[in-house]
């Protein structure tokens, strides 16, 4: 078995929804309600078992109208989960209350936390495993925070050893997503995944990965202990979200087709 396949095996016969494992998802806003779509889209597809959304009541709407298998609820009543994805789409935590209140209560919770856009500030705070998920200039921001000034144009130049360096300081397995991504850990290793299409470079493809990696740390939380560990499944990760995109041909691709395709590329890295 791969390393990739490894993480993306299908249920047993003794399996059933919450062996699949429950991911809670923290994710779109009035502003960007799409947002929780295609996250939400991109878990479901990964295979797992349960997922549960704390959003707004229009995101719920949207969602629903799209994936009606999901628990919908507010930040605030997620109910149980096996891991967390919070972030895309949301709005600054900082202005809402509640909101941040939620965040920092997922954060401590000791669950694996998949963190995304509008949650990046969290990942010094979780106390389980923690995977961040920034694109160049959000990880740019980040260095900001942890003291090391940059710009996009730093990050780009050297991607491997700018994630290196926020993984260190932060504790949390560095997703730097790009036409090459790198995957770093906080002892200093970084795995490099060369995207199979340049057609990922679309609005809301970001989502879909942070769902898809979401579904998977949902799925294998009892069995993540280390961050090397949690390093791998992310290559498998966006291995997975690479193949869904090419698989689909050289054309213009929008992000809810790299979601819907994401469980037959799921079959075809598993093999025969």
């Amino acid at each position: 078995m791969s390393s990739t396949s490894r993480w993306l095996a299908g249920p047993d016969a003794g399996d059933d929804k919450y062996s699949r494992g429950v991911l809670a998802a923290v994710t779109g806003s009035l502003q960007y309600p799409g947002a929780a779509t295609l996250a939400v889209e991109g878990a479901w597809r990964t295979g797992v078992g349960l997922v549960r959304l704390g959003a707004p009541l229009r995101v719920q709407d949207l969602v629903l109208g799209r994936r009606p298998e999901t628990i919908v609820s507010t930040p605030e009543d997620l109910g149980r989960a096996d891991a967390y994805l919070l972030g895309s789409g949301l709005d600054d935590p900082a202005e809402d209350e509640m909101l941040r209140d939620a965040l920092v209560g997922i954060a401590d919770s000791g669950a694996p936390v998949v963190l995304d856009a509008g949650a990046l500030g969290f990942a010094m705070r979780v106390r389980g495993l923690c995977l961040v998920t920034p694109h160049a200039g959000e990880l740019a921001r980040m260095l900001g925070w942890l003291g090391r000034e940059s710009e996009r144009a730093d990050v780009v130049a050297s991607p491997a050893e700018h994630a290196a360096f926020a993984a260190e300081n932060t504790g949390a397995v560095v997703v730097l997503k790009g036409a090459t991504t790198h995957i770093a850990t906080p002892s200093g290793a970084v795995t490099s995944v060369a995207a199979e299409t340049n057609r990922l470079a679309t609005a809301g493809s970001g989502d879909v990965l942070a769902g898809i990696l979401g579904g998977l740390v949902a799925q294998h939380a009892p069995d993540l202990a280390t961050r090397e560990q949690l390093a791998e499944l992310a290559a498998a990760g966006v291995s997975l979200h690479s193949r869904a995109a090419a698989r689909l041909g050289d054309r213009p691709l929008a992000a809810l087709e790299i979601a819907e395709s994401v469980a037959y590329a799921t079959a075809e890295l598993n093999g025969p």
